[in-house]
């Protein structure tokens, strides 16, 4: 485990996408909108938004971060609602039907770094931000559009923070006129399929889900003794 939102080489990582955008754009934009299962991506562009600031070139604005969820699995949206750092499911196993639901599965983080100080609902406070939600008919839609201007398809996640842009246009909650940045997080799979001959690779061993600790180990033994003796012959 790399530490998730608490490790600051990570989001510094992730954050590279707004330095980029501002880069390119010549100034901090006004809205940043995502998709988000823990919030870290929206984490990290509010310190980068935070880090431009401070060097001044590129105005002094915050990007105000309009986070989404796929609908029904909207916990953030919920506690954000009530105004709660806390986070509240009716119960665990209608948490996960309702993850089962949806078609952004990466969206589906149960313990995201909201609450704790310095995570996603300080960072919605401190931006005036918000969270919005979008449903999988909504998601499909912004999927089939983008496709069709940009030319590439978009993972659901990346789905439902177009489709959450969209809405917020079309009821007002943003000008269009406004400096967005959007954030798209993961596309082209199936581009690459189509264009590409696919090799799947099938693992050399297989065991069961309780394994007996000397067949691993034999059997382990068997498979790097081949590689070993291979990598001999080669150097000889």
């Amino acid at each position: 485990m790399e530490g998730g939102a608490k490790n600051v080489a990570r989001r510094d990582g992730m954050g590279t996408t707004v330095l980029s955008a501002v880069t390119t754009i010549g100034r901090i934009p006004d809205y940043y909108f995502q998709a988000v299962g823990s919030g870290t991506g929206a984490i990290a562009a509010w310190e980068a938004n935070m880090r431009l600031i401070d060097d001044g070139r590129y105005g002094t604005n915050k990007m105000r971060l309009m986070v989404s969820q796929n609908e029904p699995f909207v916990p953030l949206y919920d506690a954000w609602q009530a105004d709660s750092r806390k986070l509240f499911f009716a119960s665990d196993a209608e948490a996960r039907a309702q993850a089962d639901q949806i078609d952004a599965k990466v969206l589906s983080n149960r313990k995201p770094p909201y609450g704790l100080i310095g995570g996603l609902y300080d960072a919605l406070k401190d931006t005036q931000g918000s969270v919005l939600t979008v449903s999988n008919p909504l998601l499909r839609q912004a999927a089939a559009l983008f496709e069709n201007i940009e030319g590439i398809d978009l993972h659901p996640a990346a789905a439902v923070a177009v489709a959450s842009l969209i809405e917020a246009v079309n009821n007002k909650t943003v000008d269009k006129n406004h400096c967005i940045m959007l954030n798209i997080t993961g596309g082209g799979e199936e581009r690459f399929k189509k264009e590409n001959v696919l090799h799947y690779l099938k693992p050399k061993l297989v065991f069961d889900i309780d394994p007996d600790f000397e067949e691993v180990k034999s059997r382990l033994q068997t498979l790097f003794a081949k590689d070993v003796a291979s990598v001999a012959v080669a150097k000889e």
